[in-house]
């Protein structure tokens, strides 16, 4: 008897866990394809997001594909991500400040930087007034992202396990930034 109902909970188990993978990978792949049907079907000529009209730069999507590279639109104006470890800046070292690849805004200190082990470049606090926030909802839960405060464009994420004084772990893109070496 013992051996039957063992059987029936593991097949329950099994069941309640493919129903949790396939509602993870449907809701993933409406994501995607909500993300294409939007950007396909704005106007070339119309900025890439309404809530671009409070920032400083304003281009249009075409304009945005004109000036950067596929990598750095799809990352930038299309909130994708990297992939870890991948990016130039996630073992930099060097002294100077970090700037929008977009607009050219500068966003981060180098001496902010610190090696979270993430495989993204990490910062623990902002330039004063460079970046902004708003909830993001992808990935099935909340999390802050983090923009130019000069022309919108995504630039990571922030989480509050970072090192002190803040707390804040900024994890950001590598190609949605340009670095500035500080003169000698």
């Amino acid at each position: 008897m013992s051996g039957a109902y063992s059987n029936r909970r593991r097949g329950a188990i099994s069941k309640i866990l493919f129903a949790v993978i396939l509602a993870i990978t449907a809701g993933c792949a409406w994501r995607g394809w909500s993300a294409s049907q939007s950007s396909a079907s704005r106007s070339s000529e119309q900025p890439a997001a309404s809530t671009e009209k409070s920032f400083r730069v304003n281009r249009s999507q075409a304009q945005w594909q004109e000036q950067l590279t596929a990598e750095q639109f799809r990352v930038t104006r299309l909130k994708g991500t990297e992939p870890p470890y991948s990016g130039e800046y996630a073992h930099s070292h060097d002294d100077g400040i970090y700037h929008c690849v977009c607009c050219d805004h500068p966003l981060f200190a180098s001496k902010t930087k610190f090696d979270s082990g993430t495989g993204w470049p990490s910062f623990w606090l902002p330039l004063t007034g460079a970046v902004r926030t708003q909830t993001d909802y992808d990935m099935l839960m909340a999390r802050t992202e983090i923009m130019c405060d000069n022309c919108g464009a995504h630039l990571g994420h922030v989480f509050d396990d970072g090192p002190l004084p803040t707390g804040l772990r900024y994890c950001m893109n590598s190609v949605a930034l340009k670095f500035e070496p500080r003169a000698p």
